[in-house]
């Protein structure tokens, strides 16, 4: 089901019981961009510490931004049978009231979702607005003191031309005359009347829906008591709930505290706490901790279906849609009963009939499916004791425990981000390093291209023509082909043998022990 401006308000009271009653809630993001190219050396890297990838991400985000957002709600209805309820919401900044928002498309991102059909169209004419708890202060403080603006250039097309029929008409009405506004979008019924309002004294609007706005003049004294009646459309706290748009029923999803279920999510919790919590902090510890208040139970598939590969003979697939596919049609547990019955509601059966991988609402309903699948396989592995046929999610939980709150890390120091508490290093096979001889000028990226034929390495330059090697996995071949290279020389990196701080620690240490020496030498000598 596709969700845009224009009808979001009035679904959003469904959305909020379906929240309440699921059993949990899978969401999926697209983006403008993944990773900066603005700042140097901002690509990720095996050499990257949590709190370091942190810091590159967080620039990433604050530059981009989102265009859709998918959300899959898991009902369990009856006996092993769960229901789907999967949305697409199109997503545009709010241009109400607070300062004009700026982000950045990456041409690769944008070529890629254009690619798997993604309509830009609806994101920019239909995005529900959104905006985070410091731009909402700043919008509360703004009609309170009545200096809100509009942003937004196409906005205001649309609201002079408003304003131009208003005021040709009103010069020959009476008190108690109305008019008709049609063929307003959106968001655009709510800015047209408040901008009418603050440009005439003597108006009067309501909202007739279907994008209609009715415009009655009347008196100023009249006009004050229509204010002050709470039947106004445009109270200030009504303002507010429709500026936030998309961040109300983020904030329902806090307050129902549901298992929240993503994909390699790390870069999607990012976003969901800058643009509709707070802007992100510069501590990676206080990002945790916030998220973990927000979200206290978190489950990235993808670290569930490493653990999979590992206890099942699961074939080594890396795509979403790759591993939905496996676990749909292997039969991986062939003694155990059949894994839950997951039905798609009547409005997404879309997504039963076609792929449509990479549209968020299909991509979110693929990781809750997964989820299910695998923790069914997973718990009925994980006992020889029989168990019930019809498994209940607390159940699928329980198994699931040493996953929860642990979000997959991308080549890094760490396997994966723990949010409820430390992160434990994972283990890389040994460093190599390169010496380089008779290469002057000798950059990370030629040492790159060396290497990248016979594997992926991350490369860090320590010295002058030194260069550390790390990698995920390689051949005991690469030391070999090098052993006489005629101006790279490899060998297995030692801490206590490479290390510039190490080197020049033991230098000085050596210094001090030859004084001491010498002095003890000398000494003696003088008492002789």
């Amino acid at each position: 089901m596709e969700v845009g401006a224009e009808g979001f308000a009035r679904r959003l009271p469904r959305l909020r019981r379906r929240i309440l009653r699921a059993a949990f809630v899978a969401l999926d993001m697209e983006f403008t961009g993944l990773h900066s190219t603005f700042l140097q050396n901002n690509e990720p890297s095996l050499f990257d510490s949590p709190a370091e990838r942190y810091v590159k991400a967080r620039q990433s985000v604050q530059r981009f931004t989102l265009v859709q957002l998918g959300l899959a709600i898991f009902s369990k209805e009856n006996s092993n049978k769960y229901v789907v309820h999967s949305y697409n919401f199109f997503l545009f900044p709010s241009t109400l009231g607070i300062r004009d928002v700026e982000f950045t498309l990456s041409a690769s991102s944008i070529q890629f979702l254009s690619h798997y059909g993604f309509d830009y169209n609806k994101f920019l004419k239909d995005g529900i607005p959104y905006m985070n708890e410091v731009q909402e202060k700043i919008l509360r403080q703004r009609l309170l003191a009545g200096t809100w603006k509009v942003c937004s250039n196409a906005d205001r097309d649309v609201l002079k031309k408003a304003i131009d029929e208003v005021t040709s008409w009103i010069a020959a009405a009476k008190e108690e005359d109305t008019m008709i506004l049609q063929d307003l979008n959106g968001y655009h019924v709510l800015e047209v009347q408040l901008v009418l309002r603050q440009a005439l004294e003597n108006v009067w609007t309501e909202p007739l829906g279907d994008k209609k706005v009715m415009v009655k003049k009347v008196s100023p004294e009249h006009r004050q008591l229509l204010e002050n009646s709470s039947y106004d459309h445009c109270q200030k706290k009504l303002i507010l709930l429709s500026a936030r748009g998309f961040t109300n029923l983020f904030q329902i999803l806090v307050k129902a505290k549901k298992p929240l279920v993503g994909h390699n999510m790390f870069m999607d919790l990012m976003h969901l706490h800058d643009k509709f919590y707070r802007p992100l902090p510069e501590s990676y510890e206080e990002f945790k901790r916030n998220i973990h208040n927000l979200f206290p139970v978190i489950i990235d598939t993808k670290t569930v279906t490493k653990s999979v590969q590992k206890k099942c003979l699961f074939p080594r697939v890396s795509s979403l849609l790759e591993v939905y596919a496996v676990l749909c049609s292997s039969n991986l547990n062939p003694k155990g009963p059949p894994c839950p019955v997951i039905s798609l509601a009547s409005g997404c059966s879309r997504y039963a009939e076609k792929k449509s991988p990479h549209e968020a609402g299909y991509d979110a309903f693929l990781c809750g499916s997964v989820l299910l699948m695998s923790a069914h396989l997973l718990l009925f592995r994980s006992t020889d004791d029989a168990v019930e046929a019809d498994p209940s999610f607390s159940q699928y939980l329980t198994v699931l425990a040493e996953h929860v709150n642990k979000v997959n890390f991308i080549r890094g120091g760490v396997s994966s981000i723990n949010f409820s508490g430390e992160d434990v290093p994972c283990r890389h096979p040994p460093a190599l390093i390169v010496h380089a001889r008779g290469w002057p000028g000798l950059t990370e990226r030629q040492i790159y291209q060396e290497f990248k034929a016979r594997c992926r390495f991350d490369v860090r330059r320590l010295s002058k023509n030194q260069f550390i090697l790390l990698s995920n996995q390689y051949k005991q071949l690469v030391l070999r082909d090098y052993r006489h290279h005629p101006h790279l020389q490899v060998s297995i990196y030692r801490h206590w043998r490479h290390s510039p701080s190490v080197n020049c620690l033991l230098q000085i240490s050596g210094i001090v022990v030859l004084w001491s020496v010498l002095a003890f030498a000398l000494g003696g000598t003088s008492s002789c």
